[in-house]
C-alpha cells in the first residue's frame, strides 16, 4: 500500500478513506494524525458525506422500486444533535426511544410529523410529551402502555402495534428482539398480538393504523426479514395502512465481513410487503447502524507498550470501555490501524487495552499492528454506531468529542467533557 491508495479493507473505513503523502490515514480529506493533534484523543471522527451518501442510498433504493416508504433514522445509534440535523436535511424521518431522544430530535429541527416513538416502558411524561408535540406514530409495546395511553391522552393518537413474530436471526443474543422470549412487543405465537390489535381498535384514544416488527441488529441474512413480514400478515386487516419492518442491516466491522447491500436489503422488504400486504401499504424501515457505523472511527493515543514474554503484548491507549463498551458488552470484534504509519506492514501481534481499572477493558484482542510505539495514534474503524451512544464516565473519565469531517475541514459537534462537567450536576 502506497500514498494515495485506498485503505485495505476499506469497507470498514469511511467512504473515500486513503493513505496520504505523509503515510497517514486520511478520512474526508482530513489527516487523522493532525485531527488527533487538534482535537485530542480519544475522539470520534466522522466523515459527514459518508452518512449523507448512505441516507441517499436508502432513498434511491426505495424510489427505484416505486414504493410508498419512509426511512427512519434509528437515533439510538448516534444520538447527537448534529446527526439528527444531518439526517433531517437528507429527508429522513426519525425513530426515538425516550423523552431525551425526542427532545434532541425536536431541538435539531425534525418536523414532529416525521418522528416515531418506541420504548418498552414509556412513562406518562414521555407519552404526553410525544403526543403534545404532534409526533406521527406511537409504537405500542404492552397492555399497560395501552391502558396508560387511554387514561392520559388528550386527543386520539395514531399508533402501531409492536409484534414479536417469533423470528430469531443469527446475531448476538443481546441484540435479537423478535423471538417470543423478548421484553419488546406483543407475541404472535401466544395470541397476545391479536388481543392488542383488538384492544387498540376498540379504543377511543388510539387510532391503530399499522404494525411493527424488529427482529434484531447486525443481521447478514435476509431470509428472516421475509419470515417476519409473512408473520405480520397474519394480523393485518383493512385498518393496516403502514408496516414498519424495522432495521437491523449488518455492517462490516472487519475486512472479512460481507453484509448485504442496502439495495438488496430494501428489495427484500419491498417485495415481501407487496406480496403479503399488497402495493398500497406504506413501508417503514429503521436503519441506524448501517447509516453511521462505518462513517465513523475512534482515535486513541498509545501510552504504554507492555510485552509479557511468551504471553502477550499489550498496547494501552487513553480510552477504552468508557468510549466503546461494545467489546465488553457483546464481545464485538474490531480492527485497528496505526494512523501515523498506515502504509507499514502490520507485523506485531498485540492486544489493544483500555486505561480503565478492569481486566476486561480490552478494545481489540490479538490483532496485528505496525510496530506500535508510545505516542502513536491508533484508530478503530466502524465505531460510528453505539460508541458515542454508550459512552460513560467510568473511572471519572470525561467523554470524548464528536468531530464531523468534510472536504478537508473538521468541526466539533459535541465538545469534549471536562473534569468540571463531572461535578456540574452535584447538589
Amino acid at each position: 500500500m502506497v500514498a494515495g491508495d485506498p485503505i485495505v479493507g476499506s469497507a470498514v473505513f469511511p467512504q473515500g478513506s486513503r493513505v496520504n503523502e505523509e503515510g497517514h490515514l486520511e478520512i474526508a480529506g482530513c489527516d487523522v494524525v493532525e485531527l488527533a493533534e487538534e482535537h485530542g484523543t480519544p475522539a470520534y471522527f466522522y466523515a459527514e458525506d459518508d452518512m449523507r451518501a448512505r441516507a441517499r442510498a436508502y432513498r434511491e433504493a426505495f424510489e427505484s422500486r416505486g414504493a410508498e416508504y419512509e426511512i427512519l433514522f434509528a437515533s439510538k445509534s448516534l444520538p447527537c444533535t448534529a446527526a439528527y440535523r444531518l439526517f433531517a436535511e437528507e429527508g429522513l424521518s426519525v425513530d426515538v426511544a425516550s423523552g431525551g431522544e425526542l427532545h434532541m430530535a425536536l431541538r435539531a429541527g425534525f418536523d414532529p410529523d416525521r418522528i416515531h416513538m418506541h420504548g418498552n416502558n414509556k412513562s406518562e411524561e414521555e407519552i404526553l410529551l410525544a403526543a403534545r408535540a404532534g409526533i406521527r406514530h406511537l409504537i405500542l409495546d404492552s397492555f399497560d402502555e395501552i391502558e396508560r395511553c387511554e387514561r392520559i391522552l388528550d386527543e386520539p393518537q395514531k399508533v402501531l402495534i409492536r409484534v414479536t413474530p417469533g423470528i430469531k436471526p443469527s446475531t448476538h443474543d443481546y441484540i435479537t428482539t423478535g423471538q417470543l422470549d423478548s421484553k419488546f412487543g406483543f407475541g404472535l405465537e401466544d395470541g397476545l398480538a391479536a388481543k392488542a390489535v383488538e384492544r387498540a381498535l376498540a379504543s377511543e384514544k388510539l387510532e391503530l393504523i399499522g404494525l411493527h416488527a424488529h427482529i434484531g441488529s447486525q443481521i447478514f441474512e435476509l431470509e428472516p426479514y421475509k419470515l417476519a413480514i409473512q408473520a405480520l400478515g397474519e394480523l393485518a386487516g383493512d385498518w393496516c395502512q403502514v408496516v414498519n419492518v424495522g432495521g437491523g442491516l449488518g455492517v462490516a466491522y472487519t475486512a472479512e465481513d460481507e453484509p448485504p447491500s442496502i439495495d438488496s436489503y430494501v428489495e427484500v422488504k419491498v417485495r415481501g410487503v407487496a406480496e403479503v400486504f399488497g402495493p398500497d401499504v406504506r413501508i417503514l424501515v429503521e436503519p441506524g447502524r448501517s447509516l453511521v457505523a462505518n462513517a465513523g472511527l475512534t482515535a486513541y493515543r498509545v501510552g504504554t507498550v507492555k510485552e509479557i514474554p511468551g504471553v502477550r503484548t499489550y498496547v494501552a491507549v487513553d480510552g477504552g470501555m468508557s468510549d466503546n463498551l461494545r467489546p465488553m458488552l457483546y464481545g464485538s470484534v474490531y480492527e485497528a490501524l496505526v494512523a501515523d504509519r498506515a502504509t507499514d506492514q502490520p507485523e506485531t501481534l498485540v492486544t489493544i487495552a483500555g486505561m480503565h481499572c478492569e481486566s476486561g477493558d480490552v478494545i481489540v484482542r490479538d490483532t496485528m499492528l505496525a510496530d506500535p510505539a508510545v505516542g502513536d495514534v491508533v484508530v478503530t474503524p466502524a465505531t460510528g454506531a453505539y460508541g458515542y451512544a454508550m459512552a460513560n464516565n467510568y473511572n471519572g473519565v470525561p467523554r470524548p468529542p464528536v468531530v464531523f469531517c468534510r472536504d478537508g475541514s473538521s468541526r466539533v459537534v459535541v465538545r469534549r467533557e471536562t473534569y468540571e462537567d463531572l461535578t456540574a450536576r452535584d447538589v
